[in-house]
């Protein structure tokens, strides 16, 4: 009989095993006995080309076709006082980590999940999903896990491939409650074919006990000794913490026989980027497209990263007069990769395409002054990015350094809005647009990152805008803040931006298996009304309609947060039409330029449509855009000193932004103005003349 070597949970154990096999679990726990251990090791070193030579792949059948696939290595005989692990070698058969298999991301459809129980309704296996939030009524239908009914003997909780794969791990999570501390502790893991007959784990001597949860947040990875091919999965819980219940991820590699994953229509770099690297991948596309990128920063977080921009268009570095300004940002949360990864991928697009005279991405780069934003929260990415996909729990990440949600971290003009026109003060006294900042506001609760995102939107004359973010799948727009009615004035407008997107998506309409975590909230059109949906104070969103000219919603892309790198290509694929179209949308409704009589520009003039409670300003140039669906719109232009002149202005189907010029003469308010404060801004009288030629003020004012 044989010695061999064997990892279990991080600890190397001597035993015998049958026909002088070795099978090797992982090679960074592994300790190595020095006993006899340089003398076996130069024995070692001359026999390692031969053992290569002989290792094997060998397949195993167990009962109803399960296969268990062994990595192994004839080893010579060892004394019983030496047993060796020979770490090095060992490395040669790690098995590298398969891709979730969909439970998180919905690609495992709620017909895929069965449970032995379910503790009532609201816990069934559907549930059972890794990250599944739950409702605040812990007694509602839509529970934070699968949990199951305590007076039954036998649980389980199984997940049906659809087709053989190669099964090599799991991870578990307890549930999600803010009562409760419920979670699997231990379990057992079986395999079938045909859902009849199953096969437990086993490590050769018993039943193999795998260890869970020690929480309800922290998921907990394990990775079995060998990948075991089959169709079907089971999680056997044995011991559990309060109530058992259970959320849960697989992994599983795709068989060569049955490969469906996607081929990428664009050579991009399809992976996840840390700080270094993604610096390094923007400074790689600006030497590649010098001429149309600019890499900028607009800020620095609180641990004093960058927050790196880059902008795309002919003219990087300066704002042409008359081209609309467009933005896209990601990372508010740092848990939430995806529109991080997405954003990258797309400054690679556009600029490829771009040097490929590809005519769309053209008229886009020459028309559009582009600015992407892939990390607004980089302390909080570098977070989550070192515990890596599937394994960063719901939260951690989602907050900056200090603590802040960036996203619900902006001043609240709504309130003062909302206040001013019950009091009849809009607009002569409080505008309904471009509501200056509280006093103080800078030096208050603000994140670090929040007041360089509020300085850089200042900057600059975003038109249009969207923040990616991640744990749903659908397109969020604004009121954010909830209060009947709930609607912007611009309401019509943002319902269309939002389909815009939503319908271009290879995915979001496809709602008829429910939102990520409850029922489609959407009916079924990818979108929603973020104040119905879930109400927040504070808003990116609203602040930047009611601080800024910028129209900005939220795209939420997917279940997943931090999708596994291998799941880029179908994400890149599902949302590049998406990405594309949005930015299109800045070509919707009017613009012009606003300019005295002599052809001077008026920067900060303001244009308003009749029947829309909402202006919009010039820029420094004096051109302005205002988005609007078709229609005849009646437009005024007005500025400080000048007569305000109003123009009919028609908005058609056909693509591109109607030109509306404004010339506005001088006003006689300059000079009246002029007069009354040299007195003092008395009431200003005009002169009546008398039969007698005389002047007759008839009053105490002042005579002209």
């Amino acid at each position: 009989m044989n010695k061999h070597c064997t990892s279990t949970y991080g600890n190397i154990l001597c035993g015998s095993w049958p026909e002088s096999k070795v099978h090797v679990k992982t090679c960074f726990v592994t300790y190595c006995f020095p006993i006899k251990a340089e003398r076996l090791r130069k024995k070692w070193e001359q026999e390692e080309e031969e053992r290569l030579k002989q290792m094997s792949v060998r397949v195993e059948p167990k009962s109803k076709g399960i296969q268990l696939a062994w990595r192994s290595v004839p080893l010579q005989h060892l004394s019983d006082r030496a047993c060796v692990c020979l770490c090095l070698s060992m490395c040669l058969f790690f098995l590298s980590e398969c891709p979730p298999l969909g439970l998180e991301s919905h690609r495992v459809e709620d017909d895929q999940l069965l449970a032995s129980s379910q503790s009532h309704h609201g816990f069934t296996a559907q549930r059972g999903r890794l990250n599944m939030q739950g409702s605040t009524d812990e007694e509602d239908v839509y529970g934070g896990a699968w949990c199951a009914e305590p007076e039954e003997k036998y649980h389980w909780f199984e997940v049906d491939a659809r087709r053989e794969v190669e099964f090599s791990g799991l991870i578990t999570q307890g549930r999600n409650s803010e009562q409760h501390e419920d979670f699997v502790s231990s379990y057992y893991v079986a395999f079938s074919n045909d859902s009849r007959d199953w096969t437990t784990l086993h490590d050769g001597y018993a039943e193999w006990l795998f260890y869970g949860n020690v929480d309800k947040d922290t998921p907990v990875m394990v990775q079995f000794d060998m990948p075991v091919v089959a169709r079907y999965i089971r999680i056997l819980p044995q011991s559990w913490n309060g109530s058992l219940c259970l959320r849960a991820e697989i992994l599983a590699c795709q068989l060569p026989s049955h490969e469906n994953e996607v081929t990428p229509s664009d050579e991009l770099d399809y992976r996840h980027h840390n700080y270094k690297e993604m610096r390094q991948m923007m400074k790689v596309i600006n030497e590649e497209c010098p001429n149309i990128t600019r890499i900028y920063n607009i800020g620095k977080s609180s641990q004093g990263l960058k927050m790196y921009a880059m902008e795309i268009s002919d003219n990087p570095g300066e704002h042409e007069t008359g081209e609309p300004e467009f933005r896209y940002t990601a990372g508010l949360h740092g848990n939430e990769a995806l529109g991080r990864e997405l954003l990258l991928l797309l400054m690679q697009f556009l600029c490829k395409e771009y040097n490929d005279e590809n005519p769309r991405v053209r008229r886009l780069v020459e028309g559009v002054r582009i600015h992407l934003v892939p990390s607004l929260n980089p302390d909080a990415y570098e977070l989550a990015y070192e515990m890596g996909s599937e394994m960063g729990n719901w939260a951690l990440g989602h907050w900056t350094e200090e603590g802040y949600d960036i996203f619900q971290n902006f001043p609240d003009l709504n309130s003062i809005l909302w206040g001013a026109e019950d009091r009849g003060w809009v607009p002569r006294v409080v505008p309904n647009h471009h509501i200056p900042l509280p006093e103080n506001t800078l030096n208050g609760s603000l994140a670090v990152e929040t007041k360089a995102i509020i300085s850089w939107m200042e900057r600059n004359p975003f038109v249009l805008g969207a923040n990616l973010q991640g744990g749903e799948k659908l397109v969020a727009y604004p009121f954010d803040m909830q209060r009947p009615p709930r609607s912007t004035p611009d309401d019509t407008m943002f319902r269309w931006l939002a389909m815009s997107y939503a319908h271009s998506h290879l995915t979001m309409t496809e709602t008829y298996r429910g939102s990520c975590h409850t029922d489609d909230v959407t009916g079924g059109q990818g979108i929603i009304n973020r104040a119905s949906w879930k109400p927040v104070v504070g808003s990116m969103n609203d602040f930047s309609y009611l601080h800024t000219n910028c129209f900005e919603l939220s795209i939420f892309l997917g279940c997943d947060k931090f999708p596994h790198e291998s799941e880029l290509p179908l994400e890149w694929e599902n949302n590049r039409e998406a990405l594309l179209s949005f930015i299109e949308q800045v070509h919707r409704g009017i613009k012009g330029l606003v300019r005295d009589t002599e052809g001077n520009p008026l920067p900060n003039a303001t244009v308003s449509v009749e029947g829309i409670r909402h202006d919009v300003k010039t820029a420094s140039g004096g051109d302005y855009w205002r988005l609007l669906n078709p229609g005849e719109f009646r437009v005024t232009a007005k500025a400080d000193g000048y007569t305000p002149q109003t123009r009919l202005c028609l908005v058609g189907y056909d693509s591109g932004a109607t030109p509306c010029n404004f010339n506005l003469a001088k006003s006689n308010w300059d000079r009246i103005k002029q007069i009354m404060a040299l007195n003092g801004k008395r009431p200003i009288r005009l002169v009546n003349r008398t039969s007698s030629g005389t002047k007759d003020c008839g009053c105490k004012g002042v005579c002209i």
